[in-house]
């Protein structure tokens, strides 16, 4: 009996898929794997909270960034390229990303001439996790993220108690596709996880 592509076989072909995506100088392999929360960590949990903005430049794989950190006010702002993995690539290793860091003056002036939808959030330290709280239309949804400097460390992590579902799979709570998302369809979504918005 036949049952196609064997174990060994599908492990060479991810470990091939993976040898494509080379860092570089400037650019790095992605490693995360993200978790869809029921609710908001209690606060005694979190170590730092940053409100972000990212503007998801119109046709291109680059993202605005403008980071704020909640207790000091301080900024930082990314000019950040993504570069998806190809399929077959494990699903922690997500792709190749480059950040190129911008005074002030420099995002404004990006900002001003790059167009593109945007996404509001509230990132909160959980050690080891970012927990990201969603503004606007995508008020309700928490997600957890934890990042990875090798694929072994990523398939031996061990999830945060209580958590609903691990969403690392699931291109849909990916920032490129939250941005563009309705609240309609964030609701659809979410309630194949059984979870239901505020």
């Amino acid at each position: 009996m036949q049952h196609g592509m064997g174990e060994h076989s599908r492990k060479d072909a991810r470990r091939g898929a993976a040898a494509d995506l080379a860092e570089g100088r400037y650019a790095r392999v992605e490693r995360e794997r993200r978790f869809l929360l029921a609710r908001v960590p209690a606060p005694g949990a979190v170590t730092v909270a940053r409100r972000i903005t990212d503007r998801y430049v119109e046709g291109t794989r680059l993202r605005l960034r403008r980071v704020e950190r909640l207790d000091t006010g301080e900024c930082t702002y990314k000019l950040t390229q993504k570069v998806p993995a190809p399929p077959g690539t494990p699903a922690a290793t997500q792709g190749l990303v480059t950040n190129l860091y911008l005074s002030e003056q420099e995002y404004t002036r990006l900002l001003a001439a790059l167009p593109g939808p945007e996404l509001t959030k509230t990132r909160l330290s959980v050690p080891p996790l970012g927990v990201d709280v969603f503004e606007g239309p995508l008020h309700g949804l928490v997600l957890a993220e934890a990042e990875f400097e090798t694929a072994e460390d990523a398939e031996t992590f061990v999830p945060p108690p209580g958590y609903v579902a691990e969403l690392t799979d699931d291109r849909h709570f990916t920032g490129g596709h939250l941005v563009r998302t309705a609240r309609e369809e964030l609701r659809d979504d979410l309630a194949g996880y059984g979870v239901a918005l505020p």
